[in-house]
């Protein structure tokens, strides 16, 4: 029976085709601007000094933890033909890479020992390693950071969190750093950093200025990872403590204020999602609630102007659910012709947001999710939108109409 409904609704197509057509693009238009915004809303100065996250360190009360920041660093490579060139860089702790679980297409990170003897290894990402080496595997090789020699002991492979959870004072929706070296070495060569900084004092006693230990500066990204709930309570209470500490110290002025944030209350916390993403997929969304009012007026005057039709099928022996089974399927079909139209029009609005010089932008793609969210919108949609003249054409009297043909 459903068959036959959808080929009745083809038939209805080539009978009413400027109607037909009206009623498929509202839709598009209305799916193609709510899957385009809808893609890029789901496309996430709380930091420490360097003299309390290396206390922090060395106090080890979690089960993992890292302190870093982000840098850039001069690459001058050893191959034939190649300039010398600038990549971002991550200075961290050994823990980064177990905590993250960041994958390894060759070799490993460093480890803690290699941390506090300021060892001059490097672990590289995929991109950086197929350009210098070809893609084979460079461990044990040595490459040039900023004049100084480094050897290379793991390769990463594709790794790409978005947004960059671990490091939201710089770019977001950026791609991963290039080179990663420990942080104690970073400091050693004075390597440049980057990403935000906020001070409160003098550090000009400090021999690294702004960058050094005991300067009030705060700029060092603090991860840790704990593994239960009495864990996080436990750890929670030792940050407390220690605010109380150093407060009794001198150094903390403030009452102390303690937040332990999980990775998705702190991507909330800041608010990663761009505050006019939001408000694109509320105005495309009402955007598809007026493309739809407008659908269920285009079908009630197609329903309405076949009421001689649906009398004679009703006198016929038809039921009323039978007809309202066949408008709604007939809608249905309306709306997956909308859907078809509207996935082109949403793949070239994608298109438009790549062009945008927004980081997050080139993350504009319709994964399968929401290829599949397209069509399913379009046709719920169109059976929504159908319901009510459904119902209408299914109220027609067979006698009425009859009488009047």
């Amino acid at each position: 029976m459903f068959a036959y409904y959808f080929k009745l609704a083809l038939r209805s197509f080539r009978r009413n085709k400027v109607l037909t057509a009206l009623m498929v693009l509202a839709i598009a238009l209305g799916i193609g601007a709510s899957m385009t915004t809808l893609t890029v809303f789901y496309v996430p100065a709380e930091q420490v000094t360097r003299f309390d996250a290396e206390k922090m360190l060395r106090e080890k009360r979690g089960d993992r933890q890292a302190m870093m920041t982000g840098g850039g660093v001069a690459i001058t490579p050893d191959k034939q033909g190649l300039m010398p060139f600038q990549v971002d860089a991550r200075y961290s702790t050994a823990d980064i890479f177990p905590m993250f679980d960041m994958p390894f297409l060759f070799g490993d990170g460093w480890n803690a020992a290699q941390d506090e003897q300021h060892g001059r290894v490097a672990v590289i990402a995929k991109a950086l390693n197929d350009k210098l080496f070809g893609g084979a595997n460079s461990v044990g090789k040595t490459v040039r950071l900023d004049q100084a020699d480094f050897t290379i002991v793991g390769v990463l492979d594709e790794w790409r969190p978005t947004p960059r959870f671990y490091d939201m004072n710089s770019d977001r929706f950026g791609e991963l750093e290039q080179v990663f070296l420990p942080f104690s070495t970073s400091r050693d060569l004075r390597m440049g950093r980057n990403g935000s900084m906020d001070c409160w004092g003098d550090s000009g006693s400090d021999p690294e200025g702004s960058a050094g230990v005991n300067a009030p500066c705060v700029w060092i990204q603090y991860w840790v990872q704990l593994d239960s709930a009495a864990k996080a309570a436990a750890y929670k209470q030792y940050l407390v403590n220690y605010s109380d500490q150093q407060r009794a110290a001198g150094r903390f002025e403030r009452p102390t204020n303690v937040r332990l944030r999980s990775v998705m209350e702190w991507l909330d916390f800041n608010k990663v999602v761009p505050g006019d993403v939001r408000l694109q997929v509320w105005l495309a969304f009402g955007f598809l609630l007026v493309c739809l009012l407008n659908t269920v007026g285009l079908l009630l005057a197609k329903f309405l102007r076949r009421g001689g039709e649906v009398g004679v099928r009703r006198a016929l022996g038809a039921s009323r659910r039978a007809i309202f089974t066949q408008c709604v399927i007939e809608a249905g079909t309306v709306g997956l012709a909308g859907g078809i139209a509207g996935l082109g029009l949403a793949l070239l609005g994608l298109w438009a947001v790549r062009q945008q010089p927004a980081s997050y932008a080139e993350l504009a793609h319709l994964d399968p999710l929401m290829l599949v969210t397209t069509f399913v919108l379009a046709i719920v949609a169109s059976l929504l939108a159908g319901i009510v003249p459904a119902w209408q054409a299914m109220q027609v009297t067979p006698a009425m109409q009859l009488k009047s043909q």
